[in-house]
């Protein structure tokens, strides 16, 4: 039987972050094999991740990260249990390892298929086996909770914004006709601003046609039932001017920009289009808020 010192323990506990007595029975049972101590520490981590599954984890952060001069950028939102482990520096860590998984790795369209990516090359590995180890060294149950990627493949930029300590976190595509566009100072100003409008203001699409009919039809009805016995020539006006104010409150591009109530979000674009000399368009964003339904 190899001896285990405390040496030998505090490299495994370095390593994997796991606790003294867990990286010292694991050294026994690998009989002092520091390589083969870490896998059986990161097995017990699935386990444990297993059950833990069914603990709420509404605590955590939003992170983002821009890349390739602004042409890439990624949002996601981890979760854990509690308020103390998001302040962690070894959490922060783990946010920033998934931040490095999808920032080298394939771009895929649902979180299921991002998960189940290998987490290296020379590794079988899953991303999700990775995160349930690491549910088992830092003690409390922790996910992936959803991520965003846009990637510009003509001229544009993603801009990002983190709110409150990462409690809310931002991403935005603009996009345009030509480079100078994309780079200049108001455009890159405009983005900024754009998005620490989106944290405030909580958008909920971009532009009207983009409001789920259902959920268009539910104003109809509610205004038509509090203006119950007028004509209905003039309900359907009254309503049309109602959802005018609907859309301001839900589409980004009606809404009022939170720095100049005067102006929508669509009189900027304007402006800084005719000023460009292009067009600028707002394509997609993407608004998470630590602990709220996806």
């Amino acid at each position: 039987m190899a001896e285990i010192t405390v040496e030998l323990i505090k490299t495994l506990r370095d390593k994997t972050n796991a606790g003294m007595m867990d990286c010292k029975s694991a050294l026994k049972e690998a009989d002092g094999d520091l390589e083969a101590a870490e896998t059986i520490l990161r097995k017990k981590g699935i386990a444990d991740a297993d059950k833990k599954a069914d603990r709420a984890a509404k605590e955590g952060v939003c992170a983002a990260r821009i890349l390739d001069g602004g042409k890439t950028g990624i949002l996601v939102e981890v979760n854990c249990e509690t308020d103390f482990v998001a302040k962690n520096e070894n959490f922060r860590t783990f946010v920033d390892e998934i931040l490095d998984h999808i920032t080298a790795s394939a771009s895929v369209a649902s979180l299921p298929e991002l998960l189940a990516q290998p987490y290296s090359a020379d590794s079988a590995e899953t991303l999700e086996t990775f995160i349930k180890a690491k549910v088992g060294q830092l003690g409390e149950n922790m996910g992936l909770g959803r991520f965003s990627k846009y990637e510009i493949s003509g001229e544009g930029l993603v801009a990002s914004y983190i709110h409150m300590g990462g409690r809310v976190g931002v991403l935005a595509e603009i996009t345009c006709g030509n480079s100078a566009t994309a780079a200049s100072q108001a455009v890159t100003d405009f983005a900024k601003d754009l998005c620490m409008h989106i944290a405030a203001a909580h958008p909920i699409c971009v532009r009207r046609d983009e409001v789920p009919t259902d959920k268009v039809e539910a104003e109809r009805d509610i205004f038509r039932e509090q203006m119950k016995g007028k004509p209905a020539e003039i309900i359907e006006k009254i309503i049309d001017g109602k959802l005018g104010k609907f859309y301001s409150i839900n589409c980004l591009l009606d809404q009022p920009f939170i720095k100049d109530n005067d102006k929508t979000i669509q009189d900027l674009l304007d402006d800084l289009s005719k000023a460009a000399g292009d067009t600028l368009t707002v394509t997609r964003f993407s608004r998470y808020a630590v602990g709220e339904e996806a």
